[in-house]
């Protein structure tokens, strides 16, 4: 989008109308998008060290929700440690206790030995020993026939992952900076640490959160195809088929065929693009300078009279939170999709022949403007208000198309759904089976509307009889329960 001090504001309502079509995306748009999603997935499948990594997780399974059992979570992911104790009652729910353990900082940045081997207690094993001994459920003793209870491994660093329970380190990120722990196998040195307490803990899984979200979705709905983050950043795991991940060629896993669960990274998607346009993280700051664009509008300003406030000057100052905020005060307690409509006639806005029922709507985002960007009651109109609103519903619905093209992706790259035919018609399936897909993040859960827009784009671009059952599900806790999941799984791997 060209800055708008650039363009003429003779005809203000052209500024508007040009900067609601750089965020449209058209069902083709979709469909070019979702083949070159495709395309790039089966670059991550063929080679190592694409943009896309489809990273092999050697989880061959999922859970159907019968089996039962106790397994324990190591979740550390940045300022906490948290480790959960997950019992698993076989007939599709679970029971979990936790505890926290704050991360200091000279354990972030000390050798790795400090970290996982000895610091004063050991402290990651010490951790998971309190946990045992003050929090689980069940009875943990130290005799040496106690049973050896089993744990997955959620580690949110950068891994190379060779086995279930196995990966190298490649490099910290988060503040850690344990420089001795880079190139060595990250549950080796975990289970070292628990050896030396004399511990009967053995970490069994490595997992990110992602392929959890997918396991603990499974668990819950009998079966999952597909675990989807679209909340603070944006991710997706799926069981392929270990035919098509033809980078595990001559490899034990490779022979033995099957399935897999792959770990996307499909933030990655053409240059990162994708997770800039589509995650909460970025979404505030893209919203932020199309109302900063419109504040500084040359010779006249398009919002807010030319006023501005110290939360729209700074950088990543407008939180996407505050984008919802703004979409629930318009859509009340009666949620409604708007849809692809045309920019609204801001030039010939009018205040006083509104209908009450929209006058009430500006009014609430009114409020929440004044709020949450610091302006003063005065300094806010009714058109500013439905200015705003325009904004955050653009880029919101962006990133719900979006993320419906990740979906598609992985329903067609799995036989499970295809483009339409040249007359724009969809292949009758005899199969009307449920498509369970888990999905997590604070986008698909609470931002009003997101996964009826996702939704709107999984029926452009697979039709309308894939869309109905394509059955979404929360999938809580994927570094949590879905790594003690993961645990299960190991063993249901185990030969």
């Amino acid at each position: 989008m060209p800055p708008i001090h650039a363009l003429s504001t003779e005809d203000p309502q052209s500024i508007f109308n040009d900067i609601d079509r750089d965020f449209q995306l058209s069902s083709q748009d979709l469909v070019e998008l979702t083949k070159a999603f495709l395309h790039e997935i089966s670059l991550g499948l063929a080679e190592y060290g694409q943009p896309m990594a489809i990273i092999p997780t050697f989880v061959t399974g999922v859970p159907d929700g019968t089996e039962t059992g106790t397994f324990l979570a190591l979740d550390l992911g940045g300022t906490n440690l948290r480790v959960c104790e997950v019992v698993l009652n076989g007939d599709k729910t679970f029971s979990l206790r936790q505890q926290k353990y704050r991360v200091s900082e000279s354990l972030k940045t000390g050798e790795a030995t400090v970290l996982f081997d000895r610091s004063v207690a050991d402290y990651l094993a010490d951790s998971v020993d309190a946990f045992l001994t003050t929090h689980a459920a069940s009875a943990y003793g130290d005799s040496h026939d106690q049973d050896v209870v089993h744990l997955g491994l959620t580690f949110s660093f950068p891994v190379e992952q060779t086995a279930l329970d196995a990966g190298t380190i490649l490099t910290w990120t988060k503040g850690f900076s344990a420089k001795n722990a880079v190139g060595h196998d990250v549950v080796k040195l975990l289970q070292d640490a628990f050896d030396r307490k004399h511990m009967h803990v053995k970490c069994v899984a490595l997992v990110n959160d992602t392929v959890g979200a997918l396991l603990s979705r499974a668990y819950t709905a009998g079966g999952c195809i597909l675990g989807a983050i679209f909340g603070t950043g944006t991710n997706g795991a799926y069981v392929e088929e270990v035919a098509k991940i033809t980078k595990l060629a001559n490899s034990p896993a490779a022979a033995k065929g099957g399935h897999m669960v792959v770990n996307t990274e499909w933030g990655a998607f053409n240059n990162c693009a994708f997770e800039k346009f589509i995650s909460g993280m970025y979404l505030g700051e893209i919203t932020r300078n199309i109302l900063v664009s419109l504040i500084d509008a040359s010779p006249k300003p398009l919002l807010f009279n030319g006023k501005s406030t110290p939360v729209l000057n700074k950088h990543y100052g407008l939180d996407t939170s505050i984008m919802s905020d703004i979409e629930e005060a318009w859509e009340g307690p009666n949620r409604s999709l708007s849809g692809n409509q045309p920019a609204p006639e801001f030039a010939k806005f009018d205040a006083t022949v509104l209908p009450p029922n929209i006058s009430k709507k500006l009014e609430r985002i009114r409020s929440v403007v004044v709020k949450q960007l610091g302006f003063k009651d005065s300094d806010v109109t009714l058109k500013d208000a439905a200015i705003v609103r325009w904004a955050c519903s653009l880029v919101a619905r962006r990133a719900a198309l979006l993320s419906g093209v990740a979906v598609a992706t992985v329903l067609i790259q799995t036989g499970r759904a295809s483009f339409a035919d040249e007359e724009g018609k969809f292949v009758s399936r005899t199969d009307t089976e449920k498509i369970p897909v888990g999905v997590d993040g604070s986008l698909i859960e609470h931002y009003p509307n997101f996964e009826r827009t996702l939704r709107e784009s999984l029926r452009s671009l697979v039709g309308e009889e894939i869309e109905k059952r394509v059955e979404i599900g929360l999938a809580k806790d994927g570094s949590g329960v879905g790594a003690a999941l993961c645990a299960l799984q190991a063993l249901k791997q185990k030969p």
